[in-house]
């Protein structure tokens, strides 16, 4: 990399931010701005992305983009580079970085449907408030101090309080009681893997978390399936730690997967609803995995 060029709006335009060795100025993001980059990474969601992400493109510049805007555009790619690196060389100067929980979940479902062929899957998500944002963080740390102190918590970021309880309800509610962070599931999944006619359906909960997603799955496969070829395919999967001895009592916890490049899968056991199903638990760092590693992998894989 010959140079680095930092973005924002008017407001942080002006900031000094130190990487490395160097300081560098923040910009605000402009659409001359991409006049003389190979490649810029969007994390400033939807809105702001469809205004800019397709000035960079017409610009020459590929743009990496993290929010939810371009995922489903048939002609824009959505990788998640340890399961489709190919789909990148189908880009038109726009590439979609997926939704977290989805990028999480597909470590252990990936290497899964590549042994025993996936035919559908529910899961429950347990997702921290780092998700949200710094505000959400600050809340769930007030409000513990708040109970501690004997006070009443403040309530701002979520509906209800998130200390000390869970929410079963992430993102805005659709016609069909899903959310869309729950049918970001079931259509990025479809799309990043190549299987239009899988089945999912996902419960999504906010849990007093400060960093990294958990996710319990129950996914129904084509093949017979065994546990110890199972812990086979996530041991030799590049995205995926084996962590799996609940005898000893190892398992993934959010705690010991944030700022971690692999996502943890354990709990892998035979499925007692499904004839050929495995359940399992998948931890990962949502930011990272779920969010800048994975922009930074595609950008890697250019």
């Amino acid at each position: 990399m010959k140079s680095l060029t930092l973005l924002a709006s008017s407001r942080s335009a002006g900031k000094q931010i130190k990487f490395g060795e160097e300081v560098f100025t923040v910009e605000e993001a402009k659409p001359e701005s991409f006049d003389n980059l190979d490649i810029a990474i969007f994390s400033a969601g939807a809105s702001v992305s469809k205004i800019l992400v397709p000035e960079a493109a017409k610009r020459g510049c590929v743009a990496i983009d993290n929010s939810s805007a371009f995922r489903m555009d048939p002609d824009v790619p959505l990788v998640v580079p340890e399961v489709n690196p190919e789909a990148v060389a189908g880009h038109h100067n726009v590439i979609a970085n997926p939704n977290c929980t989805t990028a999480i979940s597909l470590m252990a479902l990936c290497p899964l449907h590549r042994k025993f062929g996936l035919k559908r899957f529910f899961a429950s998500t347990y997702q921290a408030v780092s998700g949200t944002g710094v505000a959400a963080m600050e809340e769930l740390k007030g409000q513990v101090e708040a109970f501690a102190a004997g006070k009443t918590p403040e309530v701002k970021v979520y509906p209800y309080q998130i200390a000390f309880n869970v929410l079963p309800h992430v993102d805005v509610f659709l016609d069909n009681g899903y959310t869309k962070e729950e049918m970001k599931m079931l259509n990025e999944t479809r799309k990043i893997m190549g299987l239009p006619d899988v089945l999912c359906s996902t419960t999504c909960v906010r849990v007093p978390v400060m960093r990294a997603h958990s996710v319990a799955i129950s996914a129904e496969f084509e093949k017979p399936v065994s546990v110890e070829e199972a812990r086979e395919a996530i041991s030799a999967f590049p995205g995926a730690e084996l962590c799996d001895d609940p005898e000893n009592k190892l398992y993934p916890m959010p705690l010991f997967f944030q700022r971690k490049v692999k996502c943890g899968v354990g709990r892998i056991r035979k499925d007692l609803a499904f004839q050929n199903g495995l359940s399992f638990w998948v931890a990962g760092d949502q930011l990272w995995k779920g969010a800048a590693l994975n922009a930074v992998q595609i950008a890697e894989l250019l």
